[in-house]
């Protein structure tokens, strides 16, 4: 039946073949259209996950606690400190300029220079709160005297290691950003890091001061840009993988067709993308070019194909038309296969890995036209001589004679140790991996190298300030209103008093923090009345104080909050101080009151982590489950979907155990890869497990049919994983640590997948045929043989 629907599926569109080129090159025009309007586009909302526990809570509170989503700007002077006319005229100006950025929060920028931060003062009349810097000051009319004055009230403020270094040489402002205007317009991240640097650091960044920028708008932006330079890398890989091609093909025609059929799949994703009306996100740059290289690995084992039919004497029609019949359904089931893989990325309730997932199942379905159906179809319209073809043949001959020793992995006594050793490969892999890191590994931007100037800056802000970069809310919902309820305050500071000493915690900032704070400050600086007070009346009055600033508690103190500065973002520090914030609240249960996580960019961050590690098993079953189902159709043999399987699961294996030993955490960015790679694993594993199937039916035993197809198809498959090994190594000398990252582990993963398909696949299909001998003859798998 599959035959059949081969055979006429190939008349049919050879038969009409001015008409599918046509189509195709009308439908490409269209595409391109759409494809050069296409742009990158970021969103700090579409990286967190839909209905998390942590990310409900941040909804929730979301405009009564900080913003997650905020930048971070720095005035440093480079000699002397910052407690200058010209140091704090300086801080003005740069305070001035990032209020009046599109899409900040005028009222929740903070710095010395805002009404917000404020000193409070004992005085004869009770407690005072007024600004650090009056009102009724400007630039102009700072003296010597005034500075001074606003340094000694910074100092009383406890200002110093927060909006002022350690060392009194920069100040720092703060900002929170609406992802949306007004008008609904969503930011564009991009363009506003040309807005940080063109209107925040060149004008204010001199000889005298420097000024440094973080937060996720600045590090996506800086991404973005560096991410511009993906293009540049895979113009090298691609004239490095067209020099490959035309060394292997010897023709020009061969080596344009399938570099030019992978380019045109990559014009309808980029068309199709702009027409759903998504971006291409910073993040997910490399994945259409992921799929560029799945599109050329196909198109060099058609090239092969085709080169052998006319080495058989065939003519330029007849070895296209069989090169179509003789890869279709393979390539078909290694295509649906990745498309499958990309697919179930959607099982992650995260908005840009679903965009991603969309980005790279549009590449992988268009594949199936442009290699399978338009390359073959393309190649019929030239002309190849047979002496070409016998050259070439004469040249794969020559360097497919070291294959036939390789070959021996399928006699019996080889082919058991091949497969110990594969088991014991396998096991140690398991077990160096198991406890790989789901998160970042690094500090501060990982996506970006530690030279880096984010990273440079970031560094920096935080070996000087003691506020962490990083932080972590932890909310106390208290039923109805509680604005009087001393008990809740008490049990709030227990928990931060706790948590104050967990290690990867630079310092706390809470609600019951500042309770103390101004209990104190209202008993003339007792020390002794730095307490939570138990007196009803006191602690509303107190708790009404604290209303005026914003980010510890809402209107009716239904909520209050308790902050967690921390050291950096690594998964490691987010783990363990979650677990041990969950451990407390399971041992310490108050009536009425229920502790929730988690806000704060870093609740955000392992919100995300935690989604990655939840989704990675199902989803890498889901994926097997689907080549396993695939297998099965094609041969209905459960033998095949051991030997097709049984090697991809020990590379990937081996790829967690590479990124465990190269620190390479399990993230949104990197999880496509680890997909890409069993798409690719399984390319040369239905390659070289197709042409066995056909010999064996052809009447060979088991050995000598693996022999054949590892000559057969050997060179094509080895050429195109190292080919394509070597153009993304290139990658390792991105500016983005991220895509050299990439790079380092799609070369190993081309090479890993290799090895075992040319070695553990064919050792095990000839165990599993001694083990379970057929009773039925070998039926070939509805495809053409000569």
């Amino acid at each position: 039946m599959l035959t059949r629907f081969v055979t006429r599926l190939e008349k049919l569109i050879f038969g009409h073949r001015a008409i599918v080129l046509s189509a195709i090159v009308v439908f490409t025009a269209v595409m391109a259209v759409f494809a050069v309007q296409l742009r990158m586009e970021a969103g700090f909302e579409k990286q967190m996950p839909i209905g998390h526990e942590y990310i409900e809570t941040f909804k929730k509170y979301r405009n009564d606690l900080f913003g997650a989503n905020r930048i971070t700007v720095v005035v440093r002077a480079r000699n002397g400190n910052i407690w200058t006319p010209q140091g704090l005229t300086r801080l003005y100006q740069v305070t001035q300029a990032v209020t009046f950025l599109p899409n900040v929060d005028r009222g929740g920028v903070e710095s010395l220079w805002t009404p917000n931060a404020f000193v409070n003062e004992i005085t004869e009349d009770g407690f005072r709160a007024s600004p650090i810097i009056d009102g009724t000051i400007t630039p102009k009319q700072l003296t010597p005297a005034i500075v001074a004055q606003i340094r000694q009230s910074t100092v009383d403020g406890n200002y110093i290691g927060t909006l002022v270094s350690h060392r009194e040489d920069s100040a720092m402002i703060t900002a929170e950003l609406n992802e949306r205007d007004r008008a609904g317009k969503v930011l564009d991240y991009v363009a506003f890091n040309r807005l940080l640097e063109q209107q925040i650091r060149k004008p204010f960044e001199d000889a005298g001061y420097e000024i440094q920028i973080i937060g996720f708008a600045k590090q996506i932006g800086d991404i973005a840009d560096g991410a511009s330079a993906v293009l540049g890398f895979c113009l090298i890989a691609l004239v490095l993988t067209a020099l490959a091609v035309y060394w292997y093909s010897h023709s020009v025609r061969f080596t344009v067709l399938p570099i030019v059929c992978s380019l045109t799949s990559l014009v309808w994703q980029f068309g199709t993308l702009k027409l759903l009306g998504f971006g291409l996100d910073p993040l997910a740059v490399l994945v259409p070019f992921l799929v560029f290289a799945i599109g050329v690995s196909h198109g060099v084992q058609q090239v092969n194909y085709i080169v052998r039919e006319l080495s058989h004497g065939y003519s330029s029609m007849e070895a296209a038309r069989r090169s179509f019949s003789g890869l279709l359904v393979p390539g078909t089931l290694a295509l649906i296969t990745a498309f499958v893989s990309f697919i179930t990325l959607l099982l992650i309730p995260i908005p840009m890995v679903r965009e991603l997932a969309i980005t790279a199942s549009l590449g992988v379905a268009y594949k199936i036209v442009t290699n399978l159906v338009m390359l073959p179809v393309a190649a019929s319209c030239f002309h190849f001589t047979k002496a070409y073809a016998d050259r070439a043949l004469m040249k794969r001959e020559r360097r497919s004679v070291w294959l036939r020793g390789l070959a021996r992995v399928a006699q019996p006594r080889n082919a058991y140790i091949v497969v110990a050793i594969t088991a014991a490969v396998f096991t140690l892999a398991a077990w160096q991996s198991r406890d790989r890191v789901i998160g970042t590994l690094q500090p501060g931007a990982p996506e970006l190298r530690a030279d880096a100037r984010f990273n440079r800056d970031a560094v920096s802000i935080a070996s000087n300030y003691d506020v962490g970069l990083d932080w972590l809310t932890i909310v106390f919902e208290a039923k109805g209103a509680a604005c009087d309820n001393p008990a809740i305050g008490i049990a709030e500071d227990e928990f931060a008093s706790t948590m104050r000493s967990e290690p990867g915690v630079v310092s706390v900032q809470s609600y019951p923090g500042m309770l103390r704070t101004y209990n104190e400050g209202y008993n003339e600086g007792n020390p002794k009345m730095n307490v939570v007070p138990i007196d009803a009346g006191n602690y509303a009055g107190l708790t009404a104080e604290i209303g005026r600033v914003k980010g510890f508690m809402n209107k009716d103190c239904s909520m209050t909050a308790v902050h967690l500065f921390l050291t950096d973002h690594k998964a490691t520090t987010l783990n363990r101080i979650l677990g041990d914030v969950k451990q407390y609240r399971a041992t310490h249960p108050y009536h009425g009151l229920s502790i929730r996580l988690a806000a704060g960019n870093a609740g955000v961050l392992a919100a995300i982590n935690d989604e990655v590690a939840h989704s990675e098993l199902p989803m890498m079953l889901y994926v097997y489950a689907a080549i396993l189902a695939l297998v099965f159709f094609a041969y209905r043999d459960v033998r095949a979907m051991i030997a097709c399987c049984a090697p991809l699961t020990v590379a990937t294996f081996i790829g967690y155990w590479f990124m465990k030993e190269l620190q390479i955490g399990l993230t949104v960015a990197t999880l496509p890869v680890m997909v890409l790679a069993v798409g690719i694993g399984v390319d040369y594993a239905f390659y070289i497990y197709n042409r066995l199937q056909l010999h064996m039916a052809s009447g060979q035993p088991i050995v000598k049919a693996v022999e054949h197809a590892m000559l057969e198809v050997g060179v094509a498959t080895i050429f195109t994983a190292i080919t394509l090994a070597i153009g993304v190594a290139t990658w390792s000398f991105s500016a983005l640590k991220f895509q050299a990252d990439m790079g380092k582990l799609l070369a190993f993963m081309f090479i890993v997948n290799l090895v075992m398909a040319m070695t553990a696949l064919p050792a095990i299909a000839v165990l599993l045929e001694r083990w379970f001998p057929r009773r039925k003859p070998v039926r070939a798998p509805g495809l053409l043989t000569h």
